[in-house]
């Protein structure tokens, strides 16, 4: 059965997908369009952070657009996150899958891709999305900023294709995505939760302007996460990089 997710334009080479994908919003299309390459010259991660791909990983990008506002429409890193989870899942096995807080994959507890979704206004009102997903399938970054995981060092045999990898990705990300259209965000936390690294445990988020510590108790239904004080006082954490003893 063919698989249903958007269709895949696959480069052998771009600067970044999401800035392909940019390009195509700012001229006007809307996809939903899966926008991939076998190599980057120019990833970005968060915060403006480099990404590098590496030969054999998949990066891949999905253009769409949305009614939704930015701030519900920046719910679906969670979704990607999950989607992630589900290829890893398949390849790998549950034991070894979690996600963290707000959008990581862990394999084995080390970070295995990259997320980042960035968003710009439409003519008509609605907003285009450029939802990009990295995974280290074959090789991990060269100088990640914490220890990093890949898909081949926990297979007996060779590692998915990015190809491969993501006919499967896409189709996980389009199930996700239906039940969060469909159900709205608590589903989604819900999944999330099922695979949550470190809730109860003590955590360290390290925000623009200050480091708060406390105990990470869950995530609130608008993808917040709960920080449980010393003092017993509870502080939601919107932005930042979160740490469980892998500083």
């Amino acid at each position: 059965m063919a698989s249903v997710h958007p269709p895949i334009a696959f480069y052998d080479e771009l600067d970044s997908t999401n800035a392909e994908a940019r390009r195509r919003a700012e001229a006007g299309e809307a996809g939903p369009q899966w926008i991939a390459a076998l190599n980057q010259t120019s990833g970005r991660g968060r915060r403006g952070r480099p990404w590098e791909t590496g030969s054999g990983n998949l990066a891949a990008t999905l253009l769409m657009v949305t009614d939704r506002t930015a701030a519900e429409a920046a719910q679906l890193s969670f979704v990607a996150a999950l989607a992630a989870a589900d290829l890893a899942e398949r390849f790998l096995g549950a034991d070894l899958v979690s996600v963290k807080w707000p959008n990581d994959l862990l394999i084995g507890g080390r970070k295995a891709a990259g997320i980042l979704v960035e968003s710009g206004a439409r003519p008509d009102g609605r907003i285009w999305l450029a939802v990009g997903i990295g995974i280290n399938l074959a090789a991990a970054p060269m100088a990640a900023e914490r220890p990093s995981a890949t898909f081949a060092e926990h297979m007996a045999g060779t590692p998915p294709s990015p190809q491969d990898a993501l006919e499967v990705l896409a189709t996980a990300f389009e199930t996700w995505r239906s039940l969060w259209a469909s159900r709205g965000f608590a589903a989604i936390a819900q999944g999330w939760t099922l695979r949550a690294h470190g809730l109860g445990q003590a955590c360290v988020a390290r925000l623009p302007a200050e480091t708060v510590e406390g105990v990470a108790e869950g995530m609130d239904a608008d993808g917040a996460l709960r920080l449980r004080l010393a003092d017993g006082q509870v502080r939601r954490i919107t932005a930042g990089d979160v740490f469980f003893g892998d500083a």
